[in-house]
């Protein structure tokens, strides 16, 4: 070991962490994260293990049951010889917490699904668009400008209209609304990008239109992307739900948060249990992304760090 060698500050030190490792722990290090992260491992735990948390089938009616009753809970005074059923029993005879608990999948999947699906058109889009320009940028951004002129559920209550009602249609309907967002955030990114030394370096290599565009332009627009993906997750959950709460989206006797609030409306006065669980089931989930979404635009803006 050297003795003399020169002792480096922390400060130095961090600064020479890889790039990816930095963002990293100043993620993990925002309190915003932290919590967005607990409550998504708690969903995404809950999801994956629904069989065997939730003590009932959430699609079938139970017998020696009462329409309604109100949660009944052994340890906060509930007789011990009637079954437990931590958030009551619905208007079909369903044990409630069962259909909650199985409800955070329909959410994951609804938040992947149609944001994925509109991350991958619209990122094309706006490569193409901002790439190469000229009549196609003309023409997409048109499109774009046009979807974005309704509102956005409005657009997804009428798509869904001409198609019918169901989960896979109000997918494609939110998927479809979505898209805009994400071809003008690469397309924005692709305009800053594709003159830069770098990009002109490979086309003098020989690199072709195509090679440039995936492997140098495109790696340059994830940082918004995921940032952007992360808080769409968010409103692809409330939009659906909305949808199933009009009876547009997901249908009887699927255990999906909107649809359960739907069903269970004219209830709000003599079962609130019924419409604040999956209330609070949607407002957690839908906090969890938003904090996520907040902690990873602090720690992946370079702005912030200087």
């Amino acid at each position: 070991m050297d003795v003399n060698a020169p002792v480096l500050p922390a400060e130095s030190v961090k600064e020479r962490q890889p790039p990816i490792l930095a963002v990293i722990r100043r993620f993990l290090h925002h309190r915003s994260a932290q919590t967005g992260l607990v409550l998504f491992l708690i969903l995404l735990l809950t999801a994956i293990f629904a069989p065997l948390i939730a003590p009932y089938d959430p699609e079938v009616p139970l017998d020696n049951v009462i329409r309604r009753s109100p949660p009944c809970i052994h340890l906060l005074g509930c007789p011990a010889d009637q079954p437990q059923h931590l958030m009551g029993i619905d208007s079909n005879n369903r044990d409630l917490f069962s259909r909650i608990i199985f409800g955070s999948r329909l959410s994951l999947e609804i938040g992947i699904v149609t944001i994925s699906f509109a991350i991958i058109i619209g990122g094309l889009i706006g490569a193409i668009s901002g790439f190469w320009g000229g009549w196609l940028d003309a023409l997409a951004m048109r499109g774009m400008d046009i979807l974005m002129a309704f509102p956005g559920l409005l657009l997804a209550i009428a798509i869904v209209s001409v198609l019918g009602p169901g989960l896979i249609n109000a997918l494609l309907a939110i998927g479809v609304v979505s898209i805009p967002v994400y071809a003008r955030v690469v397309r924005g990114s692709v305009l800053a990008t594709k003159n830069l030394e770098f990009v002109e370096a490979s086309r003098a290599l020989g690199a072709s239109d195509i090679r440039l565009v995936f492997t140098r332009v495109l790696p340059n627009a994830l940082t918004p992307l995921i940032v952007q993906g992360t808080l769409g997750i968010a409103s692809a959950i409330l939009n659906a739900a909305a949808l199933s709460f009009l009876g547009l989206g997901a249908q009887p006797p699927s255990p999906e948060w909107g649809l359960m609030l739907g069903s269970e409306s004219n209830s709000v006065f003599n079962a609130p249990h019924l419409v604040f669980f999956p209330g609070v089931a949607i407002m957690i989930t839908v906090l969890s992304f938003n904090l996520i979404g907040d902690g990873l635009r602090d720690a992946l803006d370079p702005r912030l760090h200087r």
